[in-house]
């Protein structure tokens, strides 16, 4: 594993400021619900009285996965490479929504079977021609483990040094079956529990997916203590760029908006290494994909939306985004009684 800075907790010294802060705002107390939460976590990550969400910065990692070949998805391989370059004509859902609120978007190759063409929005850093078969091998080997969560670490560094938000995002053919059988393994949990319909697999599909990860699951017997072994031998190429991309984040003190399945799948191989990771989430939604809810509840967190979104690519980060920005707008502008002349009450 790259040699990471620990992630350090957020320590308590502001917490009384801060609160002290919301509750002295023109309003009931608490009477602006989960805004005042997202506000509190928001100062104490950057420990400041003037928390700022700009710039944001939204990356995008692209890979296929051999597990492909097992038919457990309804799209072919090669929409990955399309859905790149659809990414990078700025017509994906994705392009859109950064370009609507502003955030500065990359595409990383990480592993896209396809030729891609040069842009200059894509990050060309694949590390193999999509990972292995994991139901018959491991998905890749040491060094490119490695390589995947110091290539993730780095372009943190490189593309989202001076941003306030980080968000990612992913795009890969079979990859809602990879996170399946990562929360399986991470969390000991049956396959069935964790596989949901992805881009859209029928209950035959899924079943059969559930099938492949149980004999992925005897293949390896991963051992959750050991987390980066399950991503090596389940794990996708995008998947371990992200999970270097998280732990280089929290190691940086950022704001981090967790997106959907398959980037919580990521976030939890990350905090299993540094469980401090957490003082740095933001979980931005709930999606539709069946194992989502259960890796959430399992977690205790309470995610900003619940869309019934599904599609990936970070859509529900960048969703949740303009939630950060009105909670540090009331935090950095509403008048406080004292300041008003209001009356506070009793």
């Amino acid at each position: 594993m790259p040699d990471y800075p620990s992630i350090t907790p957020i320590g308590a010294d502001m917490d009384a400021s801060i609160r002290a802060c919301i509750d002295g705002k023109t309003k009931p107390p608490g009477s602006l619900g989960r805004l005042e939460e997202i506000a509190f976590q928001l100062a104490r990550i950057q420990q400041s009285m003037t928390p700022v969400t700009d710039p944001a910065c939204h990356l995008v990692f692209a890979a296929d996965h051999g597990i492909c070949e097992e038919g457990i998805s309804p799209f072919p391989q090669a929409v990955t490479g399309q859905m790149v370059r659809n990414f990078l004509d700025g017509g994906a859902a994705i392009s859109v929504f950064c370009r609507q609120q502003g955030v500065s978007m990359k595409v990383v190759n990480a592993g896209v079977a396809s030729p891609l063409p040069q842009h200059p929005e894509l990050i060309d850093a694949p590390v193999r021609a999509g990972s292995g078969v994991f139901c018959r091998e491991a998905a890749m080997n040491h060094a490119e483990l490695e390589q995947c969560l110091d290539t993730g670490a780095r372009l943190v560094d490189e593309q989202a040094g001076s941003a306030a938000i980080l968000s990612l995002g992913e795009m890969g053919i079979g990859n809602t079956t990879t996170a399946a059988a990562l929360v399986a393994a991470l969390l000991d949990w049956s396959p069935q529990a964790c596989v949901g319909a992805g881009t859209g697999a029928d209950a035959a599909m899924q079943a059969h997916k559930a099938d492949v990860i149980r004999r992925a699951l005897a293949l390896h017997r991963p051992d959750p203590g050991r987390p980066l072994e399950v991503l090596r031998c389940l794990g996708g190429l995008e998947i371990a760029m992200m999970t270097g991309a998280f732990l280089r984040a929290g190691a940086r003190g950022k704001a981090i908006l967790v997106d959907g399945f398959i980037a919580t799948a990521a976030w939890l191989v990350a905090a299993r290494l540094e469980p401090a990771l957490r003082d740095y989430s933001f979980f931005a939604h709930q999606s539709d994909e069946r194992g989502h809810a259960a890796v959430l509840n399992h977690l205790d967190v309470h995610p900003i939306l619940h869309l019934d979104m599904r599609l990936g690519e970070g859509t529900g980060a960048l969703a949740a985004l303009p939630l950060l920005r009105l909670a540090a707008a009331f935090f950095n502008e509403m008048a406080s009684f004292e300041g008003a002349g209001v009356s506070a009450g009793p």
